[in-house]
């Protein structure tokens, strides 16, 4: 009786490409091959970040002029320190809001762009707060960010998130100006090393 031998080719190509996510997913290695394809896609310019084409330069008339309180007013976040900082402590500055998570691929994708950009605008008076909603302990996230090699600030919420960062989608990120309002916002992952956000952003600090 003849029987059919074993073949791989027998195998249909779904079977290899599950096992191989599988694989991937297990070893918890999915999430950097997702950022990394994804990271390609923002090399391409198709997905850089929206900022206003015009601003004002701030003044010490436009700091003192509104009478809104600043936007996440109350909230506390700590450094990978343990350090306590109230987010009110850097009104008066420009503020990078980046709200990530080390499981989240796009989030990985767009984090080279922003080192990139934290490094070109470095100033007293820009401050970049790279706010990790994850669950895991100050220790992993810490640890994740030494591994890149990322030397931007990053923050973990010691208190609830306030409304207005509370995006549906990570990464989500927030321009807020030296007054204290949002002045821009992107909701998923973008290319923020650009001329156009890297002059909005001097522009304002102004």
């Amino acid at each position: 009786m003849n029987r059919d031998k074993f073949s791989f080719k027998s195998i249909p190509g779904w079977v290899y490409t599950l096992a191989i996510f599988g694989l991937l997913y297990a070893t918890g290695l999915h999430t950097e091959v997702l950022g990394g394809a994804q990271r390609l896609l923002l090399a391409t310019g198709l997905k850089n970040a929206d900022v206003p084409t015009q601003t004002e330069p701030a003044t010490p008339a436009t700091l003192t002029a509104t009478s809104q309180p600043m936007v996440g007013a109350g909230f506390q976040m700590t450094d990978l320190d343990g350090k306590l900082v109230s987010f009110e402590s850097l009104k008066g500055k420009v503020i990078f809001l980046n709200v990530w998570a080390t499981w989240c691929p796009p989030c990985i994708a767009e984090m080279p762009n922003i080192q990139s950009l934290y490094e070109k605008v470095g100033s007293d008076k820009i401050a970049f707060v790279m706010l990790s909603v994850d669950q895991k302990s100050r220790e992993k996230v810490k640890k994740f960010i030494e591994k890149k090699g990322f030397t931007f600030p990053v923050y973990m919420p010691a208190s609830g998130l306030p409304e207005a960062f509370n995006s549906p989608a990570i990464p989500s990120t927030y321009i807020i100006s030296p007054a204290g309002q949002i002045v821009a916002q992107q909701s998923g992952m973008a290319e923020y090393d650009t001329p156009e956000v890297i002059d909005f952003l001097q522009k304002l600090a102004k």
